[in-house]
């Protein structure tokens, strides 16, 4: 396809319009959408109950309240019914390993929003090193990406009078010193990067005005951003900038007491990185020769002296801290004083090993934590020797273990009750065989005693070298699974399951390869008399929306129903809804003609076909997301519809950005609505 022609498919969009966020047309059409979804699902005899087991199960007292140790305290954001917004909250270490602790409240976000009539969204705290008393406080008004600011007294439980302010936007903030703010600036257009998120990095000193903010450091307008903020290894502190060129390649520096942002010495897609015990430790996306000529390979750690490249410019040698693994890649890594936690996958199975460096040497020793399931790192005290660690599966409440330790000493403390029957349940692991002949693992959670196929919901995502993992889910238990349904979970290409090369075989115009690989699923298990295709459901959200969106448009016969959520579905007019040109190292650019060819053979929204038989499908979108623009499910919605595919059904949540943070009533109803909707197409238990 000529680059020509798909900038004519994108200007002769009937429906433009819709990407007007706010426009009274475009909330008018969404009003009216959600007058028909809502009478149509809520008015459905099984939603009121599904609506109350969902809010009773995300709302419910004993649900796990997971903390982060900082210091003598735990602290912890909780929700229920009565606290709604939320509480800031915090409890001693000891009480909290008790069953029941006594909490302090911080903030009360419901008597806040009470007091100032707007209703904010906790979105965490930049605290100030050593006490960790002040800190500044973000908070979003409308549960999108973008927050305000304000300084805040943890003792005294209040905001600092005449304190660090700034007004909501994609800034990020950090503490230099008491009397000094790093802010990583996304306030004016020229403080912005092309996807609108921070450009310029600025030194804010008490007591001046935020525009007299001393810049530092900039990136380019076309990276994807700039930051920066203080690592310390034990209590050195070193102030490290960040140019993020995209979502897979960015330049570290130092900034030296001169004021030089110095380079790191490490390639552009360096990842994983750590400063621990004076080394820098960190792994690679593609193989990287070192300057001694170390061969850094993915799914592998390395570590350089850094303490010593900070002092003299000089890189030492690259020494090899973990060997790679055949299908085991690394998940992430958090250190307290003393040990690292690598976080690793195993065939889409958890472990962790404890890194320690004594006498200029490495050792690795396994963290005994239970096996075959998802394991992950809850917390790590970075200056102290607590670390707790968080294990579920598919049938397996969530627990947090405990070390006050450096995870030498073990105890579970935590334990969520059981929220379904999984007695009659079993959790299994397949593989289905790809188009190209590549071999998907996939998760099935079914009755043990099943008998022919039965209405099965398949979940997927593939993107951004992000993994789907086995975890516990309550409502999903009670609301399909206890009603004789089966679940399934693909880790298809295009997530990080496998590490950079599972992504990178279906990155940009490798993409057909996740597409491939979801549909091999689906027929994998009708072939298995796991379901049928009258029977499968699909599910995402977000880059997993555009998955069931192609899905839908590409294999509609393998489908009952489809459910496509916060997604990006117009791939030719992605990059012109902020932040979508953030996103073009994973998909694409469409102003270049070899790349908007490829994304032109996929894009769901172009690909929708006249009459036809497509099952029914459900979109879901925010106004307030500020990640995934909303016109994308507004306009996939409306030309579904227009062209004769009247089991499409349209919501819109008026309130919550992309992840849907704050207010749990929406949330709730919007998954009763999902589960009605799946059983309503598929059949089954009501």
């Amino acid at each position: 396809m000529t680059m020509s022609k798909t900038q004519a498919q994108a200007a002769a969009d009937p429906f433009l319009w819709l990407e007007e966020r706010t426009s009274q047309e475009a909330l008018d059409w969404v009003h009216g959408q959600n007058k028909v979804t809502v009478a149509e699902l809520q008015g459905d005899p099984s939603y009121p109950a599904a609506f109350e087991t969902a809010l009773d199960l995300m709302t419910a007292e004993d649900n796990i309240a997971v903390g982060s140790a900082i210091g003598d305290h735990v602290y912890n954001f909780w929700q229920d019914k009565t606290n709604v917004l939320g509480l800031w909250r915090r409890t001693t270490v000891a009480s909290y390993k008790t069953d029941k602790p006594d909490w302090e409240t911080i903030l009360d976000f419901d008597a806040l929003a009470e007091r100032e009539g707007i209703k904010w969204v906790f979105g965490g705290a930049s605290r100030l090193y050593p006490d960790f008393r002040r800190c500044l406080l973000s908070m979003s008004p409308d549960g999108g990406d973008a927050s305000a600011m304000r300084e805040f007294d943890i003792e005294t439980k209040s905001f600092i009078v005449d304190g660090f302010s700034a007004p909501a936007s994609k800034s990020g903030f950090g503490w230099l010193d008491s009397d000094t703010v790093i802010v990583s600036a996304a306030f004016e257009e020229a403080d912005k990067t092309q996807s609108g998120y921070p450009r310029v990095v600025k030194l804010w000193k008490r007591g001046t005005k935020l525009e007299d903010a001393t810049p530092i450091f900039e990136a380019e307008k076309e990276d994807l951003a700039a930051g920066a903020g203080v690592e310390f290894d034990g209590d050195k502190p070193y102030l490290i900038l960040g140019r993020t060129v995209d979502f897979f390649t960015a330049h570290m520096f130092l900034r030296l007491p001169s004021g030089e942002a110095r380079r790191v010495p490490l390639p552009d897609d360096a990842t994983d990185t750590t400063i621990f015990k004076d080394q820098l430790i960190f792994g690679v996306r593609s193989q990287w020769t070192a300057p001694d000529g170390t061969v850094c390979k993915p799914d592998g750690l390395y570590s350089m002296d850094f303490a010593h490249w900070a002092r003299t410019g000089e890189t030492g040698p690259v020494v090899t801290v973990l060997e790679p693994a055949h299908r085991v890649s690394i998940a992430g890594s958090a250190r307290t004083r003393e040990r690292l936690f690598i976080n690793l996958m195993d065939n889409v199975r958890g472990k962790v090993v404890a890194l320690t460096r004594n006498d200029g040497k490495w050792s690795l020793a396994p963290v005994a934590l239970p096996e075959n399931g998802n394991v992950g790192i809850s917390h790590a005290d970075h200056f102290g020797a607590s670390v707790s660690f968080a294990f579920t599966d598919f049938l397996t409440p969530s627990s947090i273990i405990w070390s006050d330790e450096d995870g030498i000493t073990l105890a579970t403390v935590k334990s969520q009750p059981a929220r379904f029957d999984a007695s009659p349940l079993v959790s299994e692991q397949f593989e289905a065989r790809s188009k190209d002949g590549t071999m998907i693992p996939y998760f099935v959670v079914r009755h043990r005693d099943q008998e022919g196929p039965v209405p099965t919901l398949l979940y997927g995502y593939g993107g951004f070298e992000v993994p789907l993992l086995p975890g516990y889910a309550g409502v999903r238990g009670r609301l399909w699974l206890e009603k004789g349904n089966a679940y399934v979970q693909a880790n298809i290409r295009g997530g990080g399951e496998f590490g950079p090369a599972w992504h990178q075989a279906a990155l940009k115009g490798n993409r057909q390869n996740g597409y491939d690989d979801f549909a091999a699923v689906a027929g994998d298990l009708v072939r298995r008399g796991i379901t049928t295709a009258g029977q499968l459901g699909i599910q995402g959200g977000s880059n997993g929306g555009l998955l069931t969106g192609v899905s839908l448009t590409q294999h509609p016969e393998l489908f009952g129903a489809v459910i496509i959520e916060v997604p990006l579905l117009d791939m030719l007019r992605y990059t012109e809804l902020p932040p979508g040109a953030s996103w073009i190292a994973e998909y694409g650019d469409p102003s270049k003609p070899e790349e908007a060819a490829w994304l032109a053979a996929y894009s769901p929204y172009q690909h929708v076909a006249e009459g036809g038989a497509y099952p029914p499908v459900l979109l879901t979108t925010s106004t307030a997301d500020d990640r995934v623009h909303p016109g994308h499910a507004r306009k996939m919605a409306a030309r579904l519809q227009a062209l004769g595919h009247e089991n499409t059904l349209f919501f819109e949540e008026t309130e919550g950005g992309h992840g849907g943070r704050g207010d749990r009533r929406p949330q709730a109803a919007q998954t009763a609505m999902k589960y009605t909707f799946l059983q309503r197409s598929l059949g089954g238990a009501a």
